[in-house]
Order: C-alpha cells, then structure tokens, then sequence
C-alpha cells in the first residue's frame, strides 16, 4: 500500500465526517451561537475566562493528544494496517468525535460544569458520586503515567551514571518553553498585544529555545526531576489559566502542527510503500493477542479517548467564547487526532522488516519513521535535527497532559465534597478542607507522584481500558441529557454499549491473567496486587453507573 494515497484517502474521509456528520449532530442538538456561554457568564478571571479559538483549540488539542494518537496506532499494529485505520476513521467520527463534540456542548449548557454534574443532573446523585470517583481513580492513573514518561524523558543520566544529551536538551527546551508561555499570557491577556504578532513573536521564541536547548543541556536525576515536575504541576493546578495553561497550550500545539507538516512533507515527497501486512491474524503478530478486544483499546487517543471527555468539560468549556467554536474545537480537534493517529500507523507501516515490527519505543519508531521519509527527500542532513524535535513535540504533549490532568482531578475531588447549589464557602469542617483547591491539588500530587516513584509500567496496562471504559460513561451522560430535553440522542447508543462490553471484556482479560499469576507464585502485591484492586474497582463502578444510566436512557427511570 502506497503510504501517500493512504494519507489522502483518510483525510477526504476525515473532512467529509466533519463538513456532513459534524454539521447534522450540530443541527441534531440544536448548537446557538447566540446564547452566552459560561465563560461570559461566570468570568472569573481563574477558571472562567474566554479565549479566541485558535487558542482555545491550540489548548484543547495539545491537552488531548499527549502520547496517546503517537502509542496507540503504533503498538495495535500488530494486527495489521487495514484494521488500526478502520476504527482510526470508524471510531475517530462515530465515537471519539461525538464524545468530545458532547462532551464540551453538555458542559456549557450546565454552567461549564464536568462530566459528573451533567449526569448527576439527567441520571441522579447517586450515579454523579459513582462517576467522579472512577474519573478520579482514572486521572490518577493519568498523572502517575504521564509524570513517569516525562521523568524519563528529562532524566540526565543512565542507570551507570553517563550523561544522556538527548534528554538534557529537551528539559532545557521545556523549562523555556514555560516562561516564554507566561510571558505570552501576560502580552496577550493584560498588555492587550495582537495575537497574530505575538504569535509570531511566540514561534521565533520557541526557536529560540530550541537553539539554546541543544547547546546548553540541563542535567539532573530522575528522582529531582520528580519532585520538581511534582511541585510544577501543583502550581500549574492553581494558577489561572490565562498565566500558564492557555498560552502555554496555544504555543504547544505548533509544535504538533509543525510535526504533522514536517510529516506530510516526508509522505508526499518519498510516499514510501507500507512494508505492513493489511491484516496479521486475529491474534495479531505476536501470536499471544486478541483484536477483540485489544486493538479497540490500543488504538485510544486515536480514536475515542474517555480522557478527552474530562478536558472537554473541565477546561476547554469554562473557556469557550461562542457555543459554534464547540463543532470545530470539539468534532474537529478529534479528527486532527485521527489524522496523526494515520500519521503514526504509516511510520510504523514503513519501518516493517523482515516479518517483525521495528525495535524501539512508540515514541522512538514513529520520530524513526517520520526523520527517515525527510531525508529520503534529499534532506539526509536534516534526519538528525527532525528526529530531537519530534520527541521533543511528543515530551511536550506529555507534560501537557500531565498538568492538565492534574487540574481536572482537582476538580472532581472538589465537586466530590461540594453539595448541589451550595456555595463552597459556606462549607466548614472537613468538606471545607477538601473542597480547598490547594488541598485537593496537593491530595492529587502527592498519591500521583507516589505511583510515579514506581514506574509508570505498573499502571498503565490500566491506563487504556479505564480510559476507553470512561469514554463509554461520558456517551452515556450525553445520551441521558438530550433524551431529557428531548433531543436525538440515538447516536449514542451504539457507541456506548460497544465500549462498554469491549473494556469490560479488556478488564476481565486483565483481572484473569493477574489471577493465575498470583496462583503461580510469578506476582507481586505492588504490581498485580495494585492492578487486582484498581481493576475490581472500576468494573464494579462501571457497572453500577451503566445500570443507573440505562435505565434513565431507556425509559425505565426519569429525572425530574
């Protein structure tokens, strides 16, 4: 398969979606430009505060891709091309696009509130406590995770103590990366600066870091960068979006741009045949896999992400300046995550040799795939400068990720404590300690950066199915919502249901196998253990929060 006609044909898939389904769910839902959304409503200048869309997408984009889009088509290519592109385009339009177009239009027609307010509000209290504690539970995760990646990323140092300039240079780059932001937050939202010339001023900038980055590397131990990313992230938690997390995002996101350009430029110059087979079997190359449910798991962020729910309704919805920006953001940011997912599967596709996938980590075969179609070009010079910059981008989007994460989890421990309409400060006692910000916050960093210490490989095989089991719950607040203003909501049903039976049936998968390691003596309490308990957690919460839900969908339970 010719990787350049491969990459046509998804993207004219991909802008059909948007211009015809995109249009008709918008139309289906009754979006109104005209009606004042939460950021004008409830500005208050920390969480609440509008932003153009260019930058509310460079936000919401660079906050949901992470490593997700980059990872998953990578790995799930065991079973082949043909079936990692039919969910990508399937799943990007059908599931993952209508979560996250939902999921902010949900949020602003509910004062921006998250997730976990809309279905408290269309499902009962009871389903709204059930909910945020599995999204906590799944954000740990998240934090745990992406907090390791990012140490080992900035880590200066091997195991026998030699000093990794790679790594040096990308903390070097990322520590001026963020005081250039604040320094772009401040230009645009209190000095009033054009947003074109300070994004013009932004980009030569963060060229600018990148120069100094390669020349004058930083190098510290994994165990100071942990403390340090620990305490940055509390900071980014609190701090009011427009200082760090608008700005910040909105220069992260060309970067990404900058790397899916640079990408279509190495496609359209070499167009490379893909060496992978279209299909390898249901059990995938390995032999020991299963693409039920694996490859609808695997593929996530590429897809449909239960995380993006959490960023749309968290963040991008306080921020949104008119209920249209909701389709481009929302159904359009999803599908350019769908076209670097292509991007990813093709750069593996490539790199295939010999029957067996290429050595290295997801982040390393896809910066591989992408340098080598560059300097097949004619540009062989290039090939060692294209390489740092794309995992440079990818590190970018994880530390992203990291602190948006973080904010959100404050958030829902905070709605945890919150009762319905009251004010949190007439709260006393223990609901009001943790209902504080900076005590949610510090609550969330530390079990966080607990985790982290671990390794991020004792968590994140959960990492996928509580995520896409997520997703699964945000479809179903959705559906409940529009079935109780009565809207069409039967776009959901589908969807919810598939990704409830394929990460339930992951997450049994998983418990089983954790199960007969135990009883062969091969387990351990801080691995398997620590899996065994946070599996039988979220199933049984699932479960609970599907029933609550389904009955309300299908008419069996109303709200009022």
């Amino acid at each position: 398969m010719n990787s350049l006609l491969l990459l046509i044909i998804s993207i004219a898939v991909l802008v059909i979606g948007y211009i015809t389904y995109g249009g008709w769910l918008a139309k289906q839902w009754g979006v109104d430009p005209s009606k004042e959304t939460p950021s004008h409503t409830q500005q208050d200048g920390v969480d609440y505060v509008p932003a153009k869309a260019p930058v509310l997408m460079g936000h919401h984009f660079a906050s949901i891709a992470g490593a997700g889009p980059i990872n998953g088509p990578i790995q799930a290519a065991i079973f082949g091309w043909l079936p990692v592109l039919l969910w990508i385009l399937i799943g990007g339009i059908f599931f993952g696009a209508v979560q996250d177009f939902s999921s902010i239009f949900a949020s602003i027609r509910h004062k921006g509130k998250s997730i976990g307010h809309v279905i408290e509000q269309n499902v009962g209290a009871k389903a709204k406590k059930l909910f945020l504690i599995f999204a906590y539970l799944t954000l740990l995760l998240v934090v745990a995770a992406f907090a390791s990646i990012v140490v080992g990323t900035f880590n200066g140092f091997t195991p026998e103590g030699d000093i990794v300039p790679a790594n040096g240079s990308t903390a070097t780059i990322s520590v001026l990366f963020i005081i250039i932001a604040i320094i772009f937050g401040a230009l645009v939202y209190r000095k009033n600066a054009p947003l074109s010339v300070a994004t013009v001023v932004g980009i030569i900038a963060i060229i600018a870091c990148i120069a100094i980055g390669l020349n004058f590397p930083i190098y510290l131990s994994a165990t100071t960068w942990l403390i340090l990313i620990l305490i940055y992230i509390f900071v980014a938690s609190v701090t009011p979006v427009w200082i760090l997390l608008q700005p910040r995002d909105y220069l992260n996101s060309f970067l990404l741009y900058g790397m899916m350009i640079a990408a279509v430029v190495g496609i359209v110059g070499s167009h490379p045949a893909i060496e992978l087979p279209a299909f390898t079997g249901f059990q995938g190359i390995n032999g020991n896999s299963s693409l039920f449910p694996m490859l609808f798991i695997t593929v996530a962020c590429g897809a449909i992400s239960g995380f993006h729910s959490l960023v749309g309704s968290g963040t991008t919805s306080k921020q949104l300046n008119s209920e249209k920006d909701a389709k481009i953001i929302g159904f359009g940011g999803m599908l350019i995550e769908c076209a670097l997912a292509v991007i990813s599967l093709i750069a593996v596709g490539i790199l295939f040799a010999d029957g067996a996938m290429p050595n290295g980590t997801p982040t390393q075969v896809f910066a591989t795939g992408i340098a080598s179609m560059i300097a097949a070009i004619g540009l062989e010079s290039a090939y060692n400068v294209a390489y740092a910059i794309i995992i440079l981008a990818v590190s970018a989007f994880c530390l992203t990720s990291l602190d948006t994460a973080t904010r959100l989890a404050r958030y829902m421990f905070q709605e945890f404590f919150i009762p319905e309409g009251t004010d949190p400060k007439t709260l006393t006692g223990f609901k009001k300690v943790c209902a504080n910000p900076y005590f949610a916050t510090l609550v969330t960093v530390i079990i966080g950066g607990i985790m982290a210490a671990g390794g991020y490989a004792k968590i994140w095989p959960l990492f996928g199915s509580a995520n896409q089991l997520l997703a699964a719950l945000a479809l179903l607040a959705a559906a409940a919502w529009l079935g109780n203003i009565g809207k069409n909501n039967k776009m959901f049903i589908f969807p919810m249901i598939f990704m409830l039976i394929a990460t339930l049936s992951a997450l049994v998968i998983t418990l089983i196998k954790n199960v007969v390691a135990f009883s062969a003596g091969t387990a351990t309490l801080s691995t398997e253990g620590l899996q065994i308990l946070f599996i039988v957690l979220l199933i049984a919460l699932a479960i609970d929060l599907a029933i609550e839900g389904c009955r309300v969908i299908f008419g069996k339970k109303k709200t009022a």
